[in-house]
């Protein structure tokens, strides 16, 4: 154990339930929305807690050699800006879905008052 950081090097707790690839994707949706958005907001768009997506940044950020907090502006690399864009996608996927569920009870009410006013 190393006496400056005595988190170092030891594990607490148990492996997540969730793939790398869904971390990941999420860390990236997170970083894509540029501060604009919260932990929360973006963590309740993939179902996990927002301390669970800040857990997930701040371990990206150790694992890539960054100052959390700081801030740094960086080039992201080819793998993260895949990460981020099939996040992105899958969200604006689930977006489409609930917008076509929508516009078909829009559909059938429409239809529904139609037959009511005749």
């Amino acid at each position: 154990m190393d006496l400056a950081d005595p988190r170092k090097g030891v594990l607490v707790g148990r492996k997540s339930p969730y793939p790398a690839e869904f971390r990941n994707d999420a860390v990236a949706l997170y970083r894509a929305a540029g501060g604009k958005r919260t932990y929360a907001v973006v963590a309740a768009d993939v179902g996990v807690t927002g301390e669970t997506l800040r857990s997930w940044v701040r371990q990206a950020d150790e694992h890539a050699g960054r100052d959390h907090g700081r801030g740094e502006q960086r080039v992201e690399s080819r793998d993260e800006e895949i990460a981020r864009l099939r996040a992105e996608n899958g969200r604006l996927r689930k977006a489409e879905k609930e917008w076509e569920l929508e516009r078909e009870i829009l559909r059938r009410a429409a239809a529904y008052f139609a037959r009511e006013v005749k």
